[in-house]
């Protein structure tokens, strides 16, 4: 039971983590084009990261059961795990580097499990998770973000070139609110579904443990023989996702927003539909996509269009490198914790 406490104060610690990390990603382009203050806008993704969280479960489902054979995590696999994610998180987060706090969780969870199963490769689920669900898409969505952001873009100059400036900026600086909105809310169905889905890992390896047998009947709603997503759960992780973001992002808004390329109004509602739209497709899919790859993408390609010399390619280079590592530096993070938890716990 103790270790169980562990792990959901760690998970509950990466989700608010996540909410100041990758949920910033989600109002960027809004602060940027100052339709909204930065207080405006985190308490509006505040709140819609909150609806987002509460739909859904497919993401959560993925995570908890669909990347490593659960038959041989533990307690201390998923501590190791959550832990890792949290270290890379903070670690990028001190830099102002936008990287994917999904992937860190996916590659913490990867890199404990084959510590636990001492380095049988077998534990990972290739062909039905991490291929399709993670290394496919992962490559895709930033692809598609930029490709459909600047598509998007130009569709938007050629129905707009007849209209003033002040009209155009009026219009969508009233759109983009929406925009920003619904890249929130999208942002809160995919991101707060993959701690959910940790702690629902949990819960099934703790009664699968035996755990939890000799707990007071008051507690009885902690057996879970089956892996499902337990109500209480959704709840914790959301309401935590929503502190998070409230708490603010100010390093990645500042990156995201600023440093790569100078947006109006127009180009932020271009870059948040198309990051939405992709991620909300994911989530129904139950793709735990990296939300942070897809709206920086975004961004790039409407930048792109705007002018492409206008891009700043030295902070694009620096997102770059920290995707790359990311998998493999918190799976390493991740086996080596497993290691000493195992040891400890």
């Amino acid at each position: 039971m103790f270790t169980f406490l562990i792990v959901v104060i760690a998970a509950i610690i990466f989700e608010y983590s996540n909410g100041f990390h990758d949920a910033a990603n989600a109002i960027a382009t809004v602060v940027s084009t100052k339709v909204l203050t930065p207080r405006q806008a985190i308490a509006m993704a505040a709140f819609f990261n909150l609806t987002g969280a509460l739909l859904g479960g497919a993401v959560a489902s993925t995570i908890g059961k669909g990347l490593v054979d659960t038959n041989v995590v533990t307690m201390p696999t998923v501590v190791a795990a959550v832990v890792a994610a949290f270290v890379w998180n903070i670690t990028t987060w001190w830099f102002g580097l936008p990287s994917s706090s999904s992937h860190a969780l996916i590659g913490g969870l990867c890199g404990a499990a084959l510590a636990t199963a001492r380095g049988d490769w077998s534990v990972i689920k290739w062909n039905a998770g991490i291929w399709p669900k993670i290394v496919v898409p992962m490559i895709i969505s930033p692809l598609a973000g930029f490709i459909f952001g600047g598509l998007l873009m130009f569709l938007l100059f050629a129905a707009l070139h007849r209209f003033t400036p002040h009209f155009v900026n009026t219009l969508f600086g009233k759109l983009q609110i929406f925009s920003a909105a619904w890249m929130a809310h999208s942002h809160g169905s995919n991101d707060a579904q993959k701690t959910m889905g940790i702690i629902a890992l949990a819960l099934f390896t703790g009664t699968k443990a035996g755990s939890f047998d000799h707990l007071p009947g008051s507690l009885a709603f902690l057996k879970t023989p089956t892996f499902v997503l337990p109500i209480w759960v959704v709840a914790i992780c959301a309401l935590t996702m929503a502190v998070g973001t409230a708490a603010g992002g100010w390093r990645i808004i500042r990156t995201l927003g600023h440093r790569m390329v100078k947006l109006q109004p127009v180009n932020g509602f271009a870059a948040e539909t198309t990051a939405a739209v992709i991620i909300q497709a994911a989530s129904y899919y139950g793709i735990p996509l990296s939300t942070t790859h897809v709206i920086t993408t975004s961004i790039m390609g409407v930048g792109a269009v705007k002018r492409f010399s206008g891009m700043r390619w030295t902070v694009v280079e620096r997102i770059l490198w920290a995707w790359l590592f990311t998998l493999p530096a918190s799976g390493l993070i991740g086996y080596a914790l497993e290691r000493v938890a195992a040891a400890a716990l």
